[in-house]
């Protein structure tokens, strides 16, 4: 008997954790009472494990993963570390100080075409739909106020437009004073995001020039948009340094809370069910661990089917696990006013959004190709593609990055063990890895993955076709 296959391809009790060593009548009774639901996936190739992840309540897959004992169902010993900023966060994934890690989804796309560190990193998981917002200044938002239209109740009609906030751009450069926001890092969701809201209202974002050496973003830019860490951007729009910020929560809710600015759009508005994060290895890492790839892949699963079931009614344990200093570290009522389905705007002003954060429903968890060529579409859109790519370039690079065999085999093997039903993940025999043509955009503008380059020449801000910075 195969006493490595038994130790951690099979379930192991709640009470034996990594550095405890286990006795042969533990795994034996483990083998023999697990035996059938594991024997189609092979034993884990390295046990036990450090994911890194950034304060966000999107992280919640790993922190529930790991509570919920789902890790260790499959003979996995993870360690959970918050990392400073996403650059050390994909630095460490790269070198090998961390296995894996929640990552933006544009992420393992912009390291892999080279886009500032160059490494191959892959995902076959997709850990959200939605979870990011826009917030400004109070400021700011009286000055926006004035061009918004409201309910009969006096409350103002969403989704808001950048174009309300055009106005307000313009002050500032009639007094020769630049109009700053905050965003996570060059290559994440909520850049595109702000980016796009701002572009659909009339606001240049500015566009990035790499082969020049200019990776500012601030090129013919109306707006200037930087990094700052999430947990950093209340102050340091409280500061004065930033107008605005695009960020995940609970960062947009902390400004309510603290009564320091408004949350002007949500994500889920701008583009509905967007991804927005995923797990990312190297592929290095993947390529010698497939069947611990595989094995987390499952756990993450069970975890984003545990935080969605029974119309999100694990929600508040979920929040009240999130608070804990180790994973978010927020107050509980700040990280569940938008995690429990509801979103806080002007202070007072609280809406129904179910589906704000979204971490299993509608597929949320596949690794989409054309959720790929969305993020590829807006690297090229404002730079970061310094040179125009073939529609069939952005499908290989999709092909490259995104790995949805990879999660069949997690969800083939979950509905082997009997956990999941085959009914709860797309049906693999008939998906391609694309979503049908989405017009759920504040502009209306309809997406097809398989037309990247027509899709970018739809717009009239960003560069498309033959042009360069």
């Amino acid at each position: 008997m195969n006493l490595r296959f038994l130790k951690t391809a099979m379930p192991l009790p709640t009470f034996v954790n990594a550095t405890q060593k286990v006795s042969l009548s533990v795994l034996l009774v483990s083998a023999f009472t697990s035996a059938t639901a594991y024997a189609a996936l092979d034993y884990a190739e390295k046990e036990e494990l450090k994911f890194g992840f950034i304060k966000l309540t999107d992280m919640a897959p790993l922190a529930i993963a790991y509570e919920k004992g789902y890790f260790e169902d499959e003979g996995l010993y993870v360690t959970l570390e918050a990392q400073a900023n996403w650059k050390v966060l994909l630095d460490r994934v790269i070198d090998g100080q961390l296995d894996g890690a929640h990552m933006l989804a544009g992420q393992p796309l912009g390291a892999t075409i080279g886009y500032g560190t160059k490494a191959h990193i892959i995902t076959a998981f997709s850990m959200d739909l939605n979870g990011n917002a826009i917030t400004v200044s109070n400021d700011v938002w009286n000055e926006m106020k004035k061009n918004i239209s409201t309910d009969s109740n006096g409350k103002p009609l969403h989704p808001i437009s950048a174009s309300a906030l055009k106005p307000v751009i313009d002050g500032y450069k009639a007094q020769g004073k630049p109009f700053n926001m905050g965003m996570v890092f060059p290559v994440s969701t909520h850049n595109y995001e702000l980016r796009y809201w701002l572009a659909a209202g009339g606001i240049h974002p500015g566009y990035y020039a790499p082969a020049k050496g200019d990776t500012s973003g601030y090129i013919n830019a109306e707006a200037l948009l930087s990094v700052t860490p999430p947990p950093q951007m209340p102050a340091t729009m409280e500061a004065g340094t930033i107008s605005g910020y695009s960020v995940g929560e609970p960062w947009n809710q902390q400004a309510v809370f603290k009564g320091i600015g408004v949350p002007v759009i949500t994500d889920y508005e701008i583009w509905k069910n967007n991804p927005e994060k995923v797990f990312g290895v190297s592929s290095d890492w993947a390529a010698q661990n497939p069947n611990t790839h595989i094995r987390v892949v499952k756990a993450m699963i069970r975890a984003a089917k545990w935080l969605d079931e029974n119309n999100n009614a694990n929600r508040p344990e979920a929040v009240k696990i999130l608070s804990r200093s180790q994973y978010v570290g927020a107050d509980y009522d700040v990280i569940a006013n938008s995690m429990t389905g509801t979103f806080e705007y002007e202070k007072g002003d609280k809406r129904d959004i179910p589906d704000f954060n979204v971490f299993f429903r509608h597929h949320a968890t596949y690794p989409y190709y054309s959720d790929a060529i969305w993020y590829l579409t807006q690297m090229r859109r404002w730079g970061q593609i310094a040179e125009p790519k073939s529609d069939e370039w952005f499908m290989k690079t999709a092909k490259e990055v995104y790995r949805p065999d990879i999660y069949a085999q997690a969800a083939k093997s979950l509905i082997e063990d009997g956990v999941m039903s085959a009914d709860e993940f797309p049906d693999f025999d008939k998906e391609d890895g694309f979503k049908p043509p989405q017009s759920d955009f504040i502009d209306g503008v309809t997406y097809d993955g398989k037309h990247p380059n027509d899709y970018l020449k739809s717009f009239k801000i960003g560069l498309k076709g033959d042009d360069q910075i």
